[in-house]
């Protein structure tokens, strides 16, 4: 697998996070989904990578610069056709691996509270996540729960 940055172009990656906010709109409200289009991935501050099999898109992810040496995991995403071979593992292991190299201290997230995430958290929480507090701009939400890992 080659996971590498991504400027968010290519109509295969426009298809993937098209892909997952209307998934995130089906299983949350709209006002506790918190995942993000493509103009704002290309935000500064916002580092995108895609994962590649063979020329086929399998997954992305992102990592958000909260400041204070503090990221936010965004935007983890594996292709239907790729779910379960490990490529959500591969791609969170990347993250976490550059975002140690960049000097941040704490990675966090939030993903959904429903069965739907059951999988979601559960990787997460296999890569060291626990629960914690809502943090950055995020208020308690009965759809959302919030985790978090030192680095």
């Amino acid at each position: 697998m080659e996971i590498r940055i991504d400027d968010l172009s290519g109509t295969e990656i426009v298809a993937l996070i098209t892909e997952h906010l209307q998934s995130m709109f089906d299983q949350s409200p709209p006002e506790s989904v918190h995942a993000l289009g493509i103009e704002k991935l290309k935000a500064p501050g916002i580092t995108f990578w895609s994962a590649w099999e063979e020329g086929e898109l399998v997954g992305c992810g992102a990592l958000k610069d909260l400041g204070d040496h503090h990221g936010e995991l965004k935007s983890m995403r594996t292709s239907k056709q790729h779910l379960r071979k490990g490529v959500a593992s591969k791609l969170l292991a990347h993250i976490i691996e550059e975002a140690d190299k960049l000097g941040y201290r704490r990675l966090s997230l939030e993903t959904g509270s429903t069965e739907g995430f059951e999988a979601a958290r559960n990787l997460y929480g296999r890569f060291g996540f626990e629960y914690c507090s809502p943090f950055a701009d995020y208020e308690e939400d009965p759809y959302s729960v919030f985790m978090t890992r030192k680095l």
